[in-house]
């Protein structure tokens, strides 16, 4: 039987609007065609993103948050500071093959806390939910996250469409100037200098041993394009979206 294919989109960076909307033409594509993607970005500028369900106010509540451009996600969730960060989103079809190792919050970082194992001491997933704060993500302790030191380095949210999974989360690299209590990879203890390139191959090298899938290089389609802008345009660039609740 061959193997399942997951496509690997080269790495890019761009602002809110583009990143939530690259990541909602992902999920799409997996429903509508049975494709797999997995990618891997950064961000243009320091920029908060809110939870599908938060009200834009609370980025209010800290005049550190209150000073940055920010999106809302199609994801649930707190907030999250994306600056020095490795960010990813999955985006996985429906139908029971691309299920049947268990829920996908716990597969992808234990994918992600195995490619820690060389760099950092004291990497284990939370058993138990914490909170913290109640305005950022990365306060909020929830079972399953990635801990190092203690301290949350992996947080993710979901979102599902017509079958298909949208996940996409953060790794978090280091301390931001804008969310100071929220100590990064390269904050705590490690073996050895961890770099983001090639964390990313690590965590693929991963996730490709604990799913046997064929990880295949690929690059966006036109159409996907087309529709990436298209979702700026009309909803993730706009105050109608991003200040609706």
């Amino acid at each position: 039987m061959e193997p399942l294919s997951c496509r690997l989109l080269p790495w890019e960076t761009a602002d809110g609007p583009t990143n939530m909307a690259a990541d909602e033409v992902l999920v799409r594509t997996a429903a509508a065609h049975g494709i797999a993607s997995l990618r891997f970005y950064g961000w243009s500028e320091a920029t908060l993103s809110l939870g599908y369900f938060q009200p834009a106010s609370v980025r209010l509540a800290d005049p550190l948050l209150a000073a940055l451009p920010y999106v809302r996600r199609p994801s649930g969730g707190a907030a999250l500071v994306h600056h020095h960060e490795v960010t990813y989103a999955l985006a996985v079809p429906p139908g029971k093959e691309w299920h049947t190792g268990g829920p996908w919050m716990p597969r992808m970082h234990t994918a992600i806390a195995h490619a820690f194992v060389m760099y950092v001491y004291y990497i284990a997933l939370a058993e138990a939910e914490e909170k913290r704060g109640t305005v950022l993500c990365f306060q909020h302790v929830t079972t399953g996250d990635v801990l190092s030191d203690g301290n949350k380095v992996v947080g993710s949210a979901q979102r599902k469409f017509r079958g298909a999974l949208l996940q996409h989360g953060a790794i978090l690299l280091s301390r931001s100037e804008y969310a100071p209590a929220l100590p990064g990879l390269q904050d705590l203890p490690r073996i050895r200098p961890l770099e983001a390139a090639t964390l990313r191959t690590r965590v693929v090298d991963s996730f490709a041993w604990r799913t046997g899938w064929q990880m295949t290089p690929a690059t966006w389609t036109v159409d996907e394009r087309i529709a990436i802008a298209a979702l700026v345009r009309e909803k993730y660039g706009t105050p109608e979206w991003n200040e609706r609740r």
